[in-house]
């Protein structure tokens, strides 16, 4: 198998273990991060409903280069500044199986400063 093979893999079995336990309701709805090579993308999602209530991306927020980390901060506060204003303040962090490090510690450090708590 190869490698990048392997690590989707296990990406994804890390992912299904931390979707156990984190549920997004209406009263907390779930903030998901996906990160790829040049994008960093971030969802609040309410999976009662099924539905996206929030999304922001690096592509959106027009950064130069989209993945690093100052993106990844500025896309975490647009994503904040949009949920407070749909009446949105507490959720629950979904690293949707990345390590909480880098440009997803970026993301979640720029949503609290930008009002989201969790």
């Amino acid at each position: 198998m190869k490698p990048h093979k392997i690590k989707t893999l296990s990406r994804n079995r890390r992912k299904s273990g931390t979707r156990k336990k984190v549920f997004g309701d209406a009263q907390r709805p779930r903030l998901t991060v996906y990160r790829s090579l040049k994008q960093i993308y971030a969802q609040i999602i309410d999976d009662m409903e099924g539905k996206t209530l929030v999304s922001w991306s690096s592509q959106q927020a027009k950064a130069a280069a989209g993945g690093n980390i100052a993106a990844a901060t500025e896309v975490g506060k647009q994503l904040a500044e949009k949920a407070v204003a749909a009446g949105i303040t507490k959720v629950q962090f979904d690293r949707n199986g990345f390590k909480y490090h880098g440009r997803v510690k970026a993301l979640a450090d720029g949503a609290r400063e930008g009002g989201l708590k969790f």
